[in-house]
């Protein structure tokens, strides 16, 4: 099995998911200037949307998507299975930021915003996506993992 994004025979089009990391970015650091839980709310429905339901509902689908044709960014096909289980990991952070907001946790939902940011920035500015590099490892160990 290479270092590659083991397939799961479903592809996506990477820069929509690329474009989306923006939107969680922007989201996570309006949170953080504003403080305003509404903004985590949001991501953790849109994540939720888009994993569990239709993504054509999610929102940042949707602008992705539109600013994708808007800037004529041409489709780079990808394996879903990586991008899947990162998004998996970012409802699971945005749930995580929810609870520490309400609990007034702040050292602990600033290290857990930095994790995130770090996550969706790699993937934003380098098309490096951490959740690839962890579903590899998963795979090559369970490879019925996620199948």
């Amino acid at each position: 099995m290479s270092a590659s994004c083991p397939l799961t025979f479903k592809l996506i089009d990477g820069n929509i998911a690329r474009i989306g990391s923006f939107f969680v970015i922007a989201f996570v650091v309006t949170y953080l200037v504003t403080a305003m839980n509404i903004f985590l709310y949001i991501l953790a429905l849109d994540f939720s949307i888009r994993l569990y339901l239709n993504k054509e509902f999610s929102i940042i689908y949707q602008l992705s998507k539109a600013i994708k044709k808007i800037l004529k960014i041409k489709t780079s096909m990808t394996d879903s299975g990586a991008k899947r289980l990162a998004a998996q990991f970012g409802l699971l952070f945005s749930v995580i930021l929810i609870i520490e907001a309400h609990l007034e946790l702040t050292v602990a939902l600033n290290i857990t915003s930095l994790v995130l940011l770090i996550c969706a920035s790699m993937e934003f500015m380098f098309d490096y996506c951490i959740g690839c590099k962890i579903y590899y490892v998963i795979k090559k160990h369970y490879p019925g993992f996620h199948s």
